[in-house]
């Protein structure tokens, strides 16, 4: 009885691509999860490739038919990843949902914003709470920019997207 399922392996840093190639040239399945990221370097903007979890790409292993040992050893892969002795794993369906968000080039589509530019917004959390403002943009991953009225000015403010609200 074969016993397909999905582990975790954990790479050396940007060794991502290195392992995965290494890995099915030994005859492994291997998905490697990738999202377009933007990027501003020397004040220029840029898009690249990255993995969706930078350093982690998921393995599919047979429990009993496949060999295992080569694994540690491989270019590029540091360990991996166990909980206690036994190798973390992945419920397939992770892996399926993740598949299906992928665009025709293989990429992740990641969840629009949820805010707009220009859309009122309201300050739900934090030091600023209860403060209104406009919705002006997405600053990196988790913080955004919003233009609040504090005291009768306008004054740009950098939080975490998890503590805004539509407001109104």
């Amino acid at each position: 009885m074969k016993e397909r399922r999905w582990y975790l392996v954990y790479t050396k840093p940007h060794g991502e691509d290195l392992a995965r190639v290494n890995l099915e040239r030994q005859g492994y399945e291997i998905y490697l999860p990738r999202v377009r990221q933007r990027r501003r370097r020397l004040g220029r903007v840029h898009y690249c490739i990255e993995p969706l979890f930078p350093r982690y790409l998921f393995i599919h292993l047979d429990t009993v038919t496949d060999n295992w040992m080569p694994i540690r050893s491989t270019f590029g892969v540091t360990r991996l990843i166990c909980f206690g002795m036994d190798p973390a794993m992945v419920p397939d369906e992770l892996v399926a949902a993740l598949r299906a968000r992928e665009n025709a080039d293989g990429l992740q589509l990641l969840p629009t914003d949820r805010f707009k530019r220009g859309e009122k917004v309201r300050v739900k959390d934090g030091p600023m709470m209860g403060f209104e403002g406009i919705f002006l943009a997405r600053s990196s991953r988790d913080r955004v920019l919003v233009l609040l009225d504090i005291v009768g000015r306008h004054t740009r403010v950098n939080v975490n997207v998890d503590q805004l609200e539509p407001a109104g």
